[in-house]
């Protein structure tokens, strides 16, 4: 689980005691989302919400005019939210998948139905191609689609490891696949499409 609120954070480990198995819970979460000045909840959130497999758009945008959606986990939810706010972009939704595993398959589905004139599908993340949950939910995307969008993606190249290797390049780097998320360039196409 990738929570991205002090809400989810709540309800997922509230949900972990409650459960009456027992079963791992693995949470991938950076200590840079307890500064964040967005990743806040409020306290009706805490008292009456629940955690949330997949997380929907949170800005007021006309569904019918969302062309892109966005899909990502993560503190990169925030680079995306930021900047599309910065540049005024109404025609693009993003959205956020809490759980990679067991995959939301049924959130996933309905919160992507609600965007019938979106033709592309892009997922994000700040990895690499080759780390993050590219490779794992790829597949799983393309099941939850629908068959008139196109799946695409935004990450770094694949590297050998995970981080950067020091701040200037990690920005650099970040503000590549922002961009790519949000325009049209340099976006690739997923090629195992059926």
């Amino acid at each position: 689980c990738i929570p991205t609120t002090p809400a989810q954070i709540f309800h997922l480990l509230r949900r972990q005691v409650l459960r009456p198995f027992r079963k791992p819970l693995i949470v991938m979460s950076p200590k840079s989302l307890l500064r964040h000045k967005l990743a806040v909840s409020d306290l009706s959130d805490l008292s009456e919400g629940c955690f949330h497999l997949a997380v929907d758009e949170i800005d007021e945008l006309d569904s019918n005019v969302v062309t892109r959606v966005i899909i990502c986990s993560g503190k990169v939810y925030y680079d995306l939210l930021e900047r599309r706010r910065a540049e005024k972009i109404e025609d693009m939704a993003i959205i956020r998948v809490e759980q990679l595993y067991p995959y939301p398959y049924d959130e996933i589905k309905k919160i992507l139905e609600g965007y019938v004139n979106a033709t592309q599908l892009v997922w994000c993340q700040e990895e690499p191609k080759n780390q993050g949950a590219w490779f794992v939910t790829r597949g799983r995307l393309v099941a939850s689609k629908s068959q008139n969008m196109q799946l695409l993606y935004a990450c770094r190249p694949p590297s050998a490891a995970p981080a950067a290797g020091y701040p200037a390049l990690y920005k650099k780097l970040q503000l590549d696949i922002i961009e790519r998320a949000l325009s049209l360039n340099g976006l690739e196409p997923y090629a195992d499409e059926q």
